[in-house]
């Protein structure tokens, strides 16, 4: 299942790093930017979330809530998150396995990852940008700012 802009985001309820549920639900009323990405600790989604860490002010400054979510156990995420300082919640579809991807269309059954997909859930809910790439396709975050400058609009 593919969702498009309009669409309602499915909600969830996972855990960050800390363990602390974080749900979807919770951040009504509030933008909030959703970075899928295959594994912790890999080169490419070391360096997009880098770059997100880097330029974060970006859509915190606009009011949006970024969350980073993949499949991977929350003390790899813990770990992760301590080595390169992220100031965003890591959350884990670890289990049940890929739930959440599953739900936004971005799981890869075969490896058992999310691949890179990037969605900004507006504050009523609904997707406001939607875009999936493959996983080894670095992403060009310059399309997630336009599309919260737009939803800022």
């Amino acid at each position: 299942m593919s969702l498009s802009v309009g669409d309602v985001a499915p909600d969830f309820s996972l855990p960050d790093q800390d363990r602390q549920v974080v749900s979807l639900a919770g951040l009504r009323g509030t933008p909030v930017l959703l970075v899928f990405y295959p594994f912790a600790f890999s080169g490419i989604c070391t360096g997009e979330l880098c770059q997100l860490r880097d330029e974060l002010a970006a859509y915190t400054d606009a009011g949006v809530r970024v969350l980073a979510v993949s499949t991977d156990p929350a003390p790899a995420l813990k770990a992760w998150r301590e080595q390169e300082g992220f100031d965003f919640p890591l959350l884990s579809d670890f289990w049940p396995h890929g739930t959440v991807a599953q739900a936004y269309g971005v799981f890869h059954d075969k490896a058992g990852m999310a691949v890179r997909g990037t969605f900004l859930v507006d504050a009523e809910g609904r997707i406001a940008f939607t875009e999936v790439n493959g996983p080894g396709d670095v992403r060009q975050q310059s399309g997630w700012k336009d599309a919260v400058a737009q939803l800022a609009a």
